[in-house]
């Protein structure tokens, strides 16, 4: 019941015109033959207006006893250090019964026992079923598709609130209101929405990344942790990524191409999200994550991956979570529909092969919640509109 009235008020957020929103003008660039032509920001221009706004940030939070300015300044460690919430949520670790995440956690038998042992002997440890997770990216709109509105809400933390409700693992706030129509203040609010009603769900701050000022902006809003763009930071990734560690402030680096994932690799980057959509060319191409994931280890291992870009149907994340993403990121299509429910069951109840097996051509082969085989593919998920769908 709880999750019904959850996909109704998604339903409602998302199609009813009492959240109307004003797009924000677009950036206006005059041409040598077209001085009046309007065109879209793009992410050099958008990188370029961050920077500015973030003089001004500085500018106002220049007191070393501002909270921002002490959020990037106050160091954490041994036991002041925070709990991994954001990578736990996106392993599902508090799912797993043997896990001490869980808290109804239990012991193993003697046979499970001896099975990890000969996993251990054939160096296969790790090779465990997984369970992938779904993370929202909550936008009204995107540098992706300039001049279209996805979504009219009044505020995105009824929007978190709603998807937490439905069994979003994690949940993205973008905070950048040119770009993709939020603002930090959102970002407070969100945060607040999800810790009433989850202990797990994770809130991360999505933002173009330009100045460490807004990881103690993130940081000051509670969140669990910060989308980094490789594209846009460059050789300076290390640098934030070192910062954020020092803060306790989790991040994820987006990346697009493999000189981007190799350089999060070597930054150390925990959390890797491989997108679809070039923000440089403006240009999205749809088996990039999925040509990509071969670069990454095995299951379980420390790096925990996940891909977005253009999601559109249950079929698209499926594909992906087979060849060993952790989790996926749907925007557009989860804001702009009432399918996120059809999405989140496609990406959760079910278990997937470890990563390992992921060449062994054995893509369409769906397992349920406690690892059974299903004959499949697994096409007819319920609806919202199934009055069964949450029983």
């Amino acid at each position: 019941m709880k999750q019904l009235l959850s996909t109704l008020v998604v339903t409602s957020l998302l199609s009813s015109s009492l959240y109307a929103f004003s797009p924000v003008n677009v950036a206006q660039r005059a041409t040598p033959t077209q001085t009046s032509t309007t065109l879209y920001e793009d992410l050099h221009s958008a990188v370029y207006r961050k920077e500015h706004e973030m003089k001004q940030v500085n500018a106002q939070h220049s007191s070393i006893s501002d909270p921002v300015r002490m959020a990037i300044g106050y160091v954490l460690d041994g036991e002041n250090r925070q709990p991994l919430k954001l990578a736990k949520a996106l392993r599902r670790t508090y799912e797993d019964p043997y896990s001490p995440d869980n808290p109804n956690a239990k012991q193993k038998s003697q046979e499970e026992l001896d099975r990890e042992q000969k996993l251990m002997e054939y160096g296969m440890a790790d090779a465990v079923m997984r369970r992938g997770s779904f993370i929202v990216d909550i936008k009204r709109k995107s540098l992706s598709r300039p001049g279209e509105t996805y979504a009219r809400y009044d505020d995105a933390s009824m929007v978190a609130e709603a998807m937490v409700g439905l069994g979003a693992d994690v949940v993205f706030v973008n905070v950048d209101y040119a770009s993709y129509g939020g603002d930090i203040t959102e970002l407070r609010s969100a945060v607040k929405a999800v810790r009433r009603i989850s202990d797990t769900a994770a809130v991360v701050m999505k933002d173009i990344v330009v100045d460490e000022i807004q990881l103690g902006l993130a940081k000051d809003a509670g969140c669990d942790g910060i989308v980094l763009i490789a594209s846009v930071l460059g050789p300076a990734l290390s640098n934030f990524l070192d910062l954020a560690t020092t803060i306790g402030l989790e991040t994820i680096v987006e990346c697009h191409t493999r000189n981007e994932v190799q350089n999060a690799l070597d930054c150390l980057a925990q959390n890797i999200m491989v997108s679809n959509y070039d923000r440089l060319q403006q240009r999205y191409y749809p088996d990039q994550a999925y040509k990509l994931a071969g670069m990454f280890p095995g299951s379980g291992g420390p790096i925990i991956t996940i891909a977005g870009g253009g999601l559109e149907t249950t079929e698209d994340m499926k594909r992906l979570l087979a060849v060993g993403y952790d989790g996926i990121v749907v925007g557009r299509a989860a804001m702009g529909s009432a399918k996120a429910p059809e999405f989140i069951r496609a990406v959760r109840d079910r278990t997937l092969l470890p990563a390992e097996m992921s060449q062994w051509g054995l893509e369409h082969a769906e397992f349920d919640q406690d690892g059974n085989y299903m004959p499949g593919p697994k096409t007819d998920i319920p609806t919202a509109e199934d009055p069964n769908s949450f029983m």
